[in-house]
């Protein structure tokens, strides 16, 4: 499956799950769980974004993630790019997600990064979204 469908696909998931939900689940303590963003991303020639920073979680039941989108000059259109599969074992880590911008909207220069972590949890047959740590990031997008 190529990774714009694949990406689509999880975050439609994501987004169902979001809506099924009966209520939203508390954010860890900042201590224990946290996401980071680099202050500097990069756009390569061909559109392609590359976006990373840290991650920090404990054990979880389901699969963990993190995602991130980037807008730059209407903040209410924003761009899914990418997921990594996060380690959750109390140690920090890196992420690096790396995805490409409907009709190559984004262009060097400063942007609006949100990064999440996130588990599907298994909840009565479904895979329900759980929070573990959330941030926004000014960023600066160079080539490269």
């Amino acid at each position: 499956m190529p990774v714009r469908v694949r990406s689509a696909a999880l975050a439609a998931a994501a987004g169902a799950a979001l809506l099924l939900s009966p209520a939203p689940t508390a954010f860890a303590a900042a201590d224990t769980e946290t996401v980071t963003v680099d202050r500097t991303g990069r756009i390569a020639s061909d559109g392609t974004i590359t976006l990373s920073g840290t991650y920090r979680c404990t054990a979880g039941t389901g699969p963990v993630f993190v995602s991130s989108s980037v807008s730059q000059s209407n903040p209410s259109v924003r761009y899914g790019i990418g997921g990594t599969r996060a380690v959750c074992d109390g140690q920090e880590h890196r992420w690096s997600n790396k995805g490409r911008a409907f009709a190559n909207a984004l262009k060097p220069g400063a942007a609006h990064v949100e990064a999440t972590l996130m588990e599907l949890r298994p909840t009565n047959g479904l895979l329900l979204p759980d929070f573990h740590a959330w941030r926004e990031q000014a960023v600066t997008l160079v080539a490269g």
